[in-house]
């Protein structure tokens, strides 16, 4: 039945809430703390520990919406918070992603925006409401890997019991990845190979330019390509660019739409945070799936060419299979007020999300906590 049909009245299907008042969600067990006077809104996170925010066994159902809110908002918290969902009795999460990731918010900084499925609506408290079904169960636990204790974590799932499934239901999946830096001509996976039958839903990305090397050029030229169901050397989807991804145009600010949206767009600092939801564009696979974009920038030849000279930057590596060098000599002998292309490395992450028809996923586990918050400046 269609969520949106909000008249009809299943007979089969039970709502519960899991918060510090009612972790399990026991039905008439809600609120009980302090003689009902709202005795355990929250609790802290010492660094180290986790636990079970929502759990459910032994029939099917949904986890409808997801909302958390911190008093630590930092990049240590951002990162340092995972949020891991498991699905039917896995031992492996499906769902494995810093806390401020998975709800939109890459590069550990903070900022208000809204799309169609998460949203971050002042600045201080974080959204999900992609369905996320399950046939025999779920658990969903938060750990705090960073190396200090949280005051305050509260945190409220919403989620449904007695849901029938169709066969062709998915599982959620989402997975964090971060390189610093990428490697050139090595396309940044955003989602490396998976194999099954599922949807691609989208990602939010991260990207902290390299300015030493390439000054203020610009780093969105590269395309997001989809290998879907055994594609080769070639993809079966391609993009025409970075900022063409997110459905804008000519450089990237900042934004935020249903779809496509880029939250923090620091022009001083080079440093950018965006996202792309298939809702309406959906990606299906049947077999395979494998999502990537190119490390690719692109910049004025008297821009570049004063820059190189100035930091002296030998060369910038052409784009291409071969091992071409744009040196100094080669940019100064092209035209002045032409753009060019070239490969480059910069500090790029991303939280993908899709649907399989598995409860667990291939992927590697995710990063240790070191690397996943190495040189972030937050706000």
């Amino acid at each position: 039945m269609s969520e949106y049909n909000l008249f009809y009245l299943p007979e089969h299907i039970e709502t519960r809430w899991a918060s510090m008042e009612n972790p399990l969600g026991q039905p008439g067990a809600a609120g009980s703390a302090n003689d009902g006077r709202k005795g355990s809104p929250c609790r802290g996170i010492k660094a180290g520990d986790s636990f079970v925010i929502a759990q459910a066994s032994g029939m099917p159902g949904m986890v409808r919406r997801i909302w958390v809110t911190i008093n630590d908002r930092s990049p240590v918290m951002l990162r340092g918070l995972v949020l891991r969902i498991y699905w039917d009795g896995q031992t492996k999460p499906a769902v494995e992603a810093p806390l401020g990731d998975f709800f939109g918010l890459a590069l550990g900084r903070n900022a208000t925006f809204a799309n169609a499925w998460f949203d971050n609506p002042e600045g201080r408290s974080f959204n999900c409401r992609l369905p996320m079904p399950f046939r025999a169960g779920f658990r969903m636990t938060v750990s705090n890997e960073s190396e200090r204790d949280l005051g305050a974590f509260f945190y409220d799932v919403n989620y449904t019991l007695g849901d029938e499934h169709a066969a062709s239901a998915g599982y959620l999946h989402a997975y964090f990845h971060r390189e610093a830096p990428t490697t050139y001509r090595r396309d940044f996976e955003i989602l490396p190979l998976v194999h099954g039958r599922g949807r691609f839903l989208g990602c939010t990305l991260g990207v902290i330019a390299d300015t030493e090397t390439y000054g203020e050029a610009w780093w969105g030229e590269g395309e997001v390509k989809a290998y879907l169901d055994g594609d080769g050397a070639l993809p079966t989807l391609c993009g025409t660019g970075t900022e063409d991804y997110i459905a804008t145009g000519w450089g990237q600010g900042q934004f935020a739409h249903a779809w496509h949206g880029c939250p923090v767009a620091d022009h001083a600092r080079m440093q950018y945070s965006f996202y792309r939801l298939h809702g309406p564009d959906p990606i299906y696979f049947h077999r395979s799936a494998r999502v990537t974009i190119q490390q690719m920038g692109g910049w004025q030849v008297k821009l570049s060419l004063k820059h190189m000279r100035e930091h002296n930057i030998p060369a910038y590596l052409a784009p291409g299979d071969g091992n071409t060098w744009l040196t100094q000599e080669r940019v100064a002998a092209m035209d002045p007020e032409s753009f060019f292309l070239f490969e480059r490395q910069d500090d790029v992450c991303a939280t993908c999300y899709f649907y399989l028809d598995s409860p667990v996923n291939q992927l590697p586990a995710i990063q240790p906590y070191a690397e996943r918050v190495a040189n972030l400046t937050g706000d």
